[in-house]
This record gives structure tokens, C-alpha cells and sequence, in this order.
């Protein structure tokens, strides 16, 4: 009768991991429960949760508690240098030792295009690497406007033996910064940015990445890909990212979804 087609299950949803993400930012306290909803029913199986300075992990924490998808790490981002003191190194290493849902340690970075205190910005750079290294787990790099300084860094640690593994979020670089990241054992991981339609480096990096090399993230609340551009960021927008991916590397949507999920599980040893 023509209708066996009308009962047949839709294609499942690409299961998908949001690598990097803030849902601890107030902007979702009024609705965050709805926005797990349509996380989870856009194929979002976990959500790795950055941190960007000590006094944000009790909340962090207690996310993981009420969403048992998600994973978090612990560190100091470059633009958040007066959180770092004397004592910062072991209140971080006390955390990620306190609770194995930590399973990285950042963000962390250089950021030379809000601020030039590069000097400062090492300072707190460094003791986290050293961290990352002591307790065998990768790092989530910040880094804008600063490959070169960042690349000089990792390679002096490489050459030392003491180079973490880690991932260069929200990629914004060029081909050529991104192989020399690639070089270094780095992963790639793309947000909404590679969506924007001007980005044309980021569309470059994303064709040439390895398929074992490359994540997808939201950094929500910011960065919403093109059609929401301008608007809130969530976890569920992660599809977005990842379809685009796919058209730049002319491959379907599940083998992104599949390659990338893979790789942030391999990274992050994410259930």
C-alpha cells in the first residue's frame, strides 16, 4: 500500500561531543534544563566543560553532578591573570585529584589580541603545562594572536620531554600554524567560527586536518554558528559545527560526527 515507509524508524542522530563548552555562565540559569533537553536531542552524548579560573569549579562541579554527560577541566585562561596567586598551582592539582570527571587541565594559553602581557600570560602558562605533565592529562590551549610564542613554548617542552598532549580550541589559526601544531601531537577543534563565511583560513584548516586529528566544540555561550551568529550559544549547536565540517570536507555529517567523537573520547578517555 505504498505506506511501510511512514512507520519506519528516522536515521538516528549522529552522536556527537560538544569538546568545549560554559554552561556555568549566568546567561543559563533560567533555562538550562530545556537547553539539556535539546542537547540531548540533537545527539549530544557528552560535553567536556572548560574552566577559565579556580572560583568557577565547586560550580562546575555540581554541573557534573546534575548532568552525568559531562567532563570538566581545571585551569586559568590567559585573560584571567589576577585569579592566579602563590597557591594556584596546587589548588588545581588538589581538584583534579579530587574528582576523576576532570580530564584535562585549561583552559589555559597565550592572548595577545585583548592583552600583550605576554610575560605575565607565560607565567601563569607554564606552572599549569607542568601540571598537565605531572598528572598525564592533556591540555585545552587558548591561543589568539600568539602561534608563534605558544609554538616556541611547546617545542622547548617537547625538546625537554615534558609536552602534554593536548587540543588548540576554537581554531582560528592558518594551515601553516595548524601543521605546526599538528607536528607537536596537538588535535584541532573547530567551533562556530568555521561556519562564518568570511573565515576562509578556518574552512582551509578544516579540509586539510586529519581525520584522527580534529574535534568539534560550541565554546557557548559564545560563538553561535551562522544561522544564530549574534545570539546565545548551546551544546545542541554543536550539530551546526559539525555539518559544516562535513561540507568543507565533502564527507557526511555522521562520518564527522563518528571521526570526532572518537577523537575527543581518545583524547579526553571520555566513556
Amino acid at each position: 500500500m505504498g505506506s511501510e515507509g511512514a512507520f519506519q524508524d528516522p536515521m538516528p542522530t549522529p552522536t556527537l561531543i560538544d569538546s568545549h563548552c560554559h554552561i556555568v555562565f549566568r546567561t543559563f540559569d533560567e533555562d538550562l534544563d530545556a537547553v539539556a533537553e535539546r542537547w540531548r536531542n540533537a545527539g549530544v552524548a557528552s560535553l567536556l566543560h572548560a574552566c577559565v579560573e579556580p572560583a568557577e569549579i565547586p560550580a562546575i562541579r555540581a554541573l557534573a553532578d546534575r548532568f552525568p554527560e559531562l567532563r570538566y577541566s581545571v585551569g586559568v585562561h590567559p585573560l584571567d591573570t589576577e585569579h592566579w596567586a602563590d597557591d594556584t598551582q596546587a589548588v588545581l592539582r588538589e581538584a583534579a585529584c579530587a574528582d576523576d570527571r576532570v580530564v584535562a587541565i585549561g583552559e589555559l594559553g597565550l592572548d595577545l589580541f585583548r592583552d600583550k602581557n605576554l610575560s605575565e600570560q607565560l607565567a601563569i602558562l607554564r606552572p599549569q603545562l607542568d601540571l598537565a605533565v605531572e598528572l598525564n592529562l592533556p591540555v585545552i590551549v587558548h591561543c589568539r594572536d600568539a602561534a608563534e610564542p605558544m609554538l616556541e613554548e611547546l617545542r622547548a617542552r617537547r625538546a625537554q620531554g615534558c609536552c602534554p598532549a593536548g587540543v588548540m580550541h576554537c581554531w582560528g589559526g592558518t594551515p601553516e600554524e595548524m601543521h605546526q601544531f599538528l607536528e607537536l601531537g596537538f588535535f584541532i577543534s573547530f567551533s562556530g567560527t568555521v561556519t562564518f563565511p568570511k573565515a576562509v583560513p578556518t574552512h582551509d584548516c578544516a579540509r586539510q586536518v586529519p581525520r584522527d586529528r580534529f574535534l568539534v566544540e560550541t565554546d557557548c555561550p559564545f560563538l553561535a554558528p551562522v544561522p544564530r551568529r549574534g545570539k546565545r550559544n548551546e551544546p545542541a549547536f554543536v550539530a551546526a559545527v559539525a555539518t559544516r565540517v562535513a561540507e568543507l570536507r565533502e564527507q557526511s555529517v555522521e562520518q564527522v560526527a563518528m571521526d570526532s567523537t572518537a577523537n575527543a573520547r581518545a583524547l579526553f578517555k571520555l566513556p
